[in-house]
């Protein structure tokens, strides 16, 4: 229960009826339905006139009828300056947590109202939906309002200039999961306003403004106060405030750019009300005190749900990203990337697993240790934590993602990942991104998307420079190419990106390094695949695939059935061990089957019976056809012989190690997103993470 109305009770203010179901406002004698969101709302404000700010309960009424012209209507809250209740004060006006940024400017609205109708004595008026309010001063005679920090408490005539100081008594307070996602999207449903900016802008601008929050909570000092606030400015008018209060929040946002300019490099453009609007949404909380994994999640979920409706994103779940960061023997000496790194799910549970493990080794309490353990994870996400992401708004959302869980944000560009890795590095002027270099790949590229030769550098063949990718080249069979005499490849008109990732992932790493991959199962089981797959056996060791359920990516827009793939990169040496292993089989097998001769032969016979038959008529037709079919027939069947002999050759001439197969058919949520209890992940996790270790003692071979 809400301490303010456990204080409530306690002080004889507030009861309820057995089911929670009415509060009763004993002082007045009054009952109301508690399961009303908008009676939630005033009972809080009514215990905050009496508890925090001191207001005698038998000077505040509730439910007041207000004569508003010939109609009336009731005010919620009215707060008088004597104890006959005469001198209407402060008005308050309390609305559903829930309403819309139209609802609330109306609520404001009837607020003043309220104040124009009563006695000429009020003074100040309060406007709240619980995690959003706004104080004014009024002036009924000139007609006249001032934006205010808060109202005055009981006994003041007037407020101080600003509510929120940093390790003060009126300190910003940490939030809710829930209460955080609300704020979030009403928040950018605010700068939306219904199509007044299209919900792309309205993402922008609210980014900005989460960044100068953030910022401004770091960098204010102990005992001062915050600058992302709402300050009494002055007697001056409301444009007058307004406008210098957009002044202070630009103010910290250039602080921030020169910090680091790549984050927003367009300055904020929005209105001074605007600004107001998002100040007054995110003034009170901390996402300093806010606990990572309540961040996490109301930024997942708000994120989720703003960028499946606009963009088509599909971020991995978070019980996948877990999982995957979970049974990888990462360190904070690690190098880690996501080469498609969307909002930074995958980066942040990498920070997250680094951090964690600083907890464990270093006691915070003592200075030097605490000083150590910053080092031991902020080293990491300076340092060797990188990722890469194609869509610039998005990419700054990850920075924006990874800023408000304490930074690690330094490492992520905006680029497509398919590109040369050096034209990479030497483009985003980031030194990090190197060949060969990283201990750990966790990534999940975007499927269904294509490469087309004619658009992508990466996809073009010619004869004087070579391809960036082998799987940008279309190679002959090599049954096929041992009857025609030649390996042909030419170039593909397209490619997955799911597959040049694969590939790329391997240009990447260390040899003996990890790759975490989420892929469509059709890389794993098609046919039409059998190259990708030929491919990955000679430049990886298979450690794991994890089958996800079909409905695992549903609640996010897509309906792809998937796999976990955990792969370990091959040393050089056992790379081209395995491709001359096969090559010296594949000979063989020619020539044991005499499949070039053989073939030389049978095309022989079919042109000597072709030869006379070249009369065009339908008959002969026909009889041409049927011959063609018969010694294709003869010859398709070698192949599958041939190709049967392979495969069972290379089941036991290869080298031969054990891999983890499992299959969860339950990952904890269900295909609307609905938290479920069964989730098969972690015990697989458990299970999985000990193969790991086993074959990084080389103790894998005995693995049950």
């Amino acid at each position: 229960m809400n301490p303010l109305i456990q204080q409530g009770i306690a002080q004889k203010l507030i009861r309820f009826d057995e089911e929670q179901k009415n509060i009763y406002y004993i002082h007045q004698d009054k009952r109301r339905n508690y399961n009303n969101p908008e009676e939630q709302v005033q009972a809080e404000a009514f215990l905050k006139l009496v508890l925090e700010y001191g207001y005698p309960v038998k000077r505040i009424q509730q439910f007041i009828s207000v004569q508003m012209g010939v109609s009336t209507k009731e005010a919620d809250i009215i707060v008088y300056a004597d104890d006959a209740c005469l001198q209407p004060y402060i008005v308050v006006e309390c609305k559903n947590a829930d309403i819309s940024e139209q609802e609330f400017k109306l609520a404001s609205e009837q607020a003043f109202s309220y104040a124009h109708a009563l006695a000429g004595t009020t003074k100040f008026i309060w406007i709240t939906k619980g995690n959003r309010e706004e104080f004014y001063q009024f002036d009924k005679e000139k007609n006249h309002r001032v934006p205010l920090s808060n109202i005055p408490n009981y006994g003041k005539k007037s407020v101080e200039k600003y509510r929120y100081t940093k390790g003060g008594l009126s300190d910003v307070k940490k939030v809710t999961e829930a209460e955080l996602t609300r704020i979030f999207k009403q928040a950018h449903d605010a700068l939306w306003a219904g199509g007044e900016l299209n919900p792309s802008q309205a993402f922008d601008e609210l980014d900005k403004l989460i960044f100068c929050k953030v910022w401004d909570e770091k960098n204010t000092k102990k005992g001062q106060p915050y600058d992302f606030q709402i300050f009494n400015e002055s007697d001056e008018d409301e444009a007058a405030h307004l406008d210098a209060l957009k002044s202070r929040i630009v103010a910290i946002y250039d602080k921030g750019k020169s910090f680091d300019p790549e984050i927003f490099n367009k300055p904020i453009d929005l209105t001074p009300e605007r600004i107001k609007t998002i100040v007054e949404y995110f003034q009170s909380i901390s996402f300093s005190e806010t606990d990572l994994d309540s961040k996490g999640k109301a930024f997942e979920t708000f994120l989720g749900t703003y960028f499946r409706g606009d963009f088509g994103q599909f971020f991995t779940p978070r019980n996948v990203v877990k999982f995957a960061v979970d049974v990888l023997p990462m360190t904070h000496e690690s190098r880690v990337l996501d080469t498609s790194c969307g909002s930074g799910g995958f980066l942040l549970y990498c920070l997250d697993k680094v951090r964690k493990q600083a907890d464990a080794e270093y006691d915070v309490s003592i200075p030097k240790e605490a000083v150590g353990h910053f080092n031991h994870w902020h080293g990491f996400a300076e340092k060797n934590l990188f990722g890469i992401e194609i869509s610039d708004q998005i990419s700054r959302v990850a920075k924006m993602n990874m800023i408000i869980h304490d930074d690690g944000h330094t490492n992520v560009v905006t680029f497509d990942g398919l590109f040369n890795i050096e034209h990479i590095a030497k483009t985003t002027g980031n030194a990090g991104f190197k060949a060969n270099s990283f201990d750990f790949i966790v990534t999940n590229p975007p499927f269904g998307s294509i490469a087309k030769q004619s658009e992508k550098a990466y996809m073009r063949v010619d004869t004087n420079t070579a391809p960036y990718y082998d799987f940008s080249l279309k190679e002959m069979n090599w049954i096929d190419a041992a009857i025609k005499g030649k390996h042909a490849a030419t170039g593909r008109e397209s490619q997955s990106t799911e597959v040049l990732f694969v590939e790329q992932c391997h240009n990447f790493l260390k040899e003996g390094a990890y790759l975490a991959m989420v892929v469509p199962d059709g890389i794993l089981t098609n046919s039409s695949s059998q190259y990708v797959r030929d491919s990955i056996e000679e430049k990886y060791r298979i450690v794991a695939v994890v089958s996800l359920p079909q409905t695992a990516f549903t609640n996010t827009g897509a309906g792809v059935k998937s796999s976990v793939m955990f792969l370990k990169k091959h040393t050089q040496a056992t790379t081209d061990h395995i491709r001359k292993a096969k090559q010296t089989m594949q000979n063989k097998l020619v020539e044991t089957h005499q499949l070039i001769e053989k073939a030389t032969a049978w095309e022989k016979e079919k042109q000597a019976l072709l030869k006379p038959l070249k009369a065009k008529d339908d008959e002969t037709k026909a009889k041409r056809q049927a011959i063609s079919d018969e010694y294709n027939e003869k010859l398709n069947a070698l192949k599958e012989t041939v190709e049967e002999a392979y495969q069972s050759e290379k089941s036991t001439g290869l080298p031969s190690y054990p891999i983890f197969m499992a299959i969860a058919e339950q990952i904890g949520y269900d295909a609307t997103g609905k938290e479920i209890v069964h989730n098969d992940l972690p015990d697989i996790t458990h299970a999985l993470r000990q193969f790991i270790e086993a074959i990084e003692a080389g103790t894998d071979a005995n693995f049950q």
